[in-house]
């Protein structure tokens, strides 16, 4: 078990114990509690045919490879001006993307929003893992499955965090990642298009100022249609970076209506005027599109809706 930032109770003995360590609680500065979800190292070669053997830039901070990194099982409350990751709650809405920021960055040192080299490798884990997460993409059900469904959230059609089946999880457990497909579109870091222009976070780098992101010079919304269905991902080096490659990031390069079963089918949405922020995973009504892979580049970062809520995540220094 990794060194965590986080004090011995008998609250998180009880929730590493029932997940054989792969669930943990973590305190922030102010002693709440948040569960999170090891996500171990990953090469591109463990999970993608053909892959490079390096490490995605998910595991890469400052050029310091990292053995794992820890990402909220759950959708995320706002408590005090602080994000938490807690079950069985209405996770936080109608917020902006810098708003969602500066509630993980409160909780202290090493936490952030969830960045999205840290979703697309939980995507293509998924994917390879044959555990593509259903979820709250039809009003409390899954779309495909309309016999998994959640706890409403009071007259809301979203669910309650984590109140799925174990196929809302990224790895089809109790002890996975929930409602990464569906119930509310989540903002992440490390990625906007400006005017369609990708700039990307170097590796995983949370604490880098935006001014500091690569202009890729690639036009990642050319030739495609906002409001298609994803058939390809983005391959190979990314222009201007050191080294870095597509294949880290989930960025569709090809779309149309139908889509590929591959990626779910899931949805590609974009504005390809100023300077837009992604949201992935899709909401309750977004059905058959929601999933893992969808993303969302459509608003700007001062947008908020019921719709959109985010996730924060934690990577030690040490």
């Amino acid at each position: 078990m990794p060194f965590i930032l986080s004090m011995k109770d008998t609250y998180r003995q009880a929730v590493e114990a029932a997940t054989g360590g792969k669930n943990t609680v973590m305190y922030d500065d102010k002693g709440n509690p948040s569960i999170m979800v090891c996500v171990n190292k990953q090469n591109y070669a463990d999970i993608i045919t053909g892959g490079a053997s390096t490490p995605f830039p998910a595991f890469i901070v400052n050029g310091q490879v990292k053995n794992e990194f820890w990402m909220s099982k759950f959708q995320n409350i706002v408590h005090d001006g602080r994000a938490y990751s807690i079950p069985g709650v209405d996770a936080r809405t109608s917020i902006t993307y810098d708003q969602s920021k500066a509630a993980c960055e409160a909780k202290g040192a090493g936490w952030h929003l969830a960045t999205n080299p840290e979703w697309a490798v939980i995507a293509e884990w998924a994917k390879k893992n044959g555990s593509m997460p259903r979820g709250n993409n039809n009003y409390g059900k899954d779309i495909a499955a309309p016999y998994e469904t959640g706890r409403k959230a009071g007259t809301s059609d979203r669910v309650l965090t984590g109140s799925g089946p174990a196929s809302w999880s990224h790895d089809g457990t109790n002890d996975g990642i929930f409602d990464l497909n569906g119930n509310i579109w989540e903002w992440v870091q490390g990625y906007k298009i400006v005017d369609g222009i990708a700039h990307v976070m170097v590796d995983n780098n949370f604490g880098d100022a935006e001014s500091l992101w690569i202009n890729t010079g690639v036009n990642v919304t050319t030739g495609m249609t906002s409001g298609h269905k994803i058939l390809t991902l983005k391959e190979g080096v990314i222009p201007n970076s050191p080294g870095m490659l597509w294949e880290g990031l989930a960025i569709p390069a090809t779309a149309d209506a139908t889509g590929a079963s591959a990626y779910g089918n899931d949805g590609y949405y974009f504005n390809a005027l100023g300077e837009r922020f992604p949201n992935r995973g899709g909401h309750w009504t977004t059905g058959a599109i929601a999933g893992v892979f969808a993303l969302n580049l459509f608003y700007e970062r001062s947008f908020s809706s019921s719709y959109r809520g985010f996730r924060s995540a934690f990577i030690s220094s040490i």
